[in-house]
């Protein structure tokens, strides 16, 4: 205990120790407020299966191509975070994000546009998407699960007629491959693993001296210690894997570094964080998605708010779509299709986002991303067919589900909402 003077006097401040801490997390835990936390030790558990089973599954060449495989969905499913959290649905994202790598293919290929023409244009298509979307469900006031269906029809019957029936429309744009298939420098990825970890520190520290000098109560210093221990270990050890040697002859072409996907995804994570965990924008959102009534009343633009959701869905699903046209190399009938929108869906709901509404974060969709991509990999080493793939993902699917509801029902039970 410390003792602090303000305006109005001492105050006695109480100093969280390191074992308080972990005290209090442990009951929020108990209490339904488990977060992220089984999507994290499921990953754990796969990663040691197929370790076990296919020893080849860490090596540096499987952990880089996981980034590549899973980067497309990740970029939708943190899209999708924001829609979920307001409690509605987008059945669209997927084709929607096939239609930007449609734009961006056929401008760049057919039409010579150069890449920061053709990607600003992909981009603004899916916020025109968007805008449309969310105008329907907040305006017109049609559900968003009947607003987006049609959408997941319609935007088949658009990308098909923008590649004339079918046709198959080759990536050629170097920048644009290069953004899921080309790798860092080494000595530019390890520079670039340092610096995250020192930013990461300084905004730790800096937050802790903030909140002290407001008289907040603040971690403990150990657990600060411990969170940039934790992702300097993680973060180094990821770098030093993926920095060896990947290619099978390296005297003709040398293959090792960071992919340039994994810090692309690892700014819009922190972009779209400080946005939902420090700005009024993030509040709002949050605030109707929990109780929509109560935030109409409390004077927050609730119709702005839902649409804008919307808008950033489109947005990073064609973000989304752009990446996975370069790892493809090109754009089809069934880009965005298949697998696509089940697996963004399945990724952010695995990662801890609620499908009720008010709860969840963007990391939930790295980390639901993570899963569903190992579980995709791990098993297609394991020579599984995908028939047993999909059933695997849709059950791991239905458990987070189910953990979400029972969490929700323990913190009611608890009065932890």
């Amino acid at each position: 205990m410390t003792t602090m003077t303000t305006s109005s006097g001492p105050v006695q401040v109480v100093k969280p120790t390191f074992a308080g801490h972990l005290h209090d997390y442990w009951g929020r835990v108990r209490g339904g407020d488990i977060g992220s936390l089984p999507a994290i030790l499921g990953l754990v558990v796969l990663c040691l299966i197929f370790g076990v089973a296919r020893p080849s599954f860490f090596s540096a060449t499987n952990f880089a191509n996981l980034f590549s495989q899973g980067a497309a969905v990740i970029f939708i499913a943190m899209g999708l975070v924001f829609v979920l959290l307001l409690g509605e649905i987008d059945l669209s994202a997927g084709f929607a994000s096939g239609v930007c790598a449609a734009v961006m293919a056929i401008l760049t290929t057919n039409h010579g546009w150069n890449w920061y023409t053709a990607i600003p244009m992909a981009l603004l298509t899916g916020l025109a998407i968007g805008f449309t979307l969310g105008f329907l469900v907040a305006k017109v006031g049609i559900p968003s699960f009947v607003v987006t269906l049609a959408a997941f029809l319609a935007f088949q019957g658009i990308l098909l007629m923008l590649l004339e029936g079918g046709k198959n429309i080759s990536i050629r744009d170097t920048f644009v491959l290069s953004l899921s298939n080309k790798n860092m420098p080494v000595g530019v990825s390890w520079v670039l693993a340092i610096a995250t970890v020192a930013a990461y520190a300084a905004t730790q520290f800096l937050r802790v001296r903030s909140r002290a000098s407001r008289g907040l109560v603040t971690d403990p210093m150990g657990i600060v210690l411990a969170r940039i221990a934790a992702l300097a270990v993680l973060l180094l050890a990821a770098v030093a894997v993926l920095t060896q040697e990947r290619s099978i002859n390296p005297l003709i072409i040398s293959v090792k570094g960071v992919p340039i996907v994994a810090p692309i995804i690892a700014v819009v994570l922190v972009v779209w964080t400080f946005v939902l965990g420090r700005t009024t924008y993030g509040r709002h959102v949050y605030a109707v998605g929990g109780n929509t009534e109560a935030a109409r009343r409390a004077g927050i633009p609730v119709d702005r708010i839902r649409i804008s959701v919307f808008v950033i869905g489109s947005f990073m699903a064609a973000i989304g779509g752009i990446v996975a046209a370069s790892r493809q190399n090109s754009v089809d009938p069934n880009s965005g299709g298949s697998n696509v929108l089940l697996y963004a869906v399945g990724a952010a709901v695995i990662g801890g986002t609620s499908l009720f509404g008010g709860k969840g974060k963007m990391i939930n969709a790295v980390i639901g991303g993570a899963v569903i991509a190992v579980i995709d990999n791990g098993m297609g080493l394991m020579g599984y067919s995908s028939g047993t793939k999909f059933v695997v993902t849709g059950l791991i699917l239905l458990l987070a589900a189910s953990v979400d509801a029972l969490s929700r029902r323990r913190a009611a039970a608890t009065g932890n909402r």
